[in-house]
């Protein structure tokens, strides 16, 4: 059993991680960040909710680059092939769900 106060981890650099659970190949982790991270494609899909801050998450459909801001307690779903980028508004920490091993 844990109990993680998610609003009390920081980490010592953009992005460091928590690692909370993998079940079965499924990773679940923490994330403290205050920078944007970089355009990728997960390996699988991805979960990913902001539980403190802000987070302008961009992303590409058919070419086209689009934004959204995420506010607490939003949840972007990245689906096989999804390239996107997130850019945190100062502070953030986000859940992160995704394939073991994805960028």
């Amino acid at each position: 059993m844990k109990i993680i106060r998610s609003k009390a981890f920081t980490g010592e650099r953009a992005w460091a991680a928590l690692e909370i659970a993998n079940m079965n190949g499924i990773t679940t982790r923490l994330h403290w960040t205050d920078q944007p991270y970089k355009w990728h494609v997960n390996d699988g899909q991805e979960v990913f909710v902001v539980l403190d801050g802000q987070v302008q998450m961009r992303y590409r459909e058919n070419g086209v680059e689009q934004a959204v801001l995420l506010e607490v307690g939003d949840i972007f779903y990245a689906a096989v092939g999804t390239e996107h980028v997130a850019h945190p508004q100062g502070p953030a920490r986000v859940l992160v769900v995704e394939s073991e091993g994805s960028v």
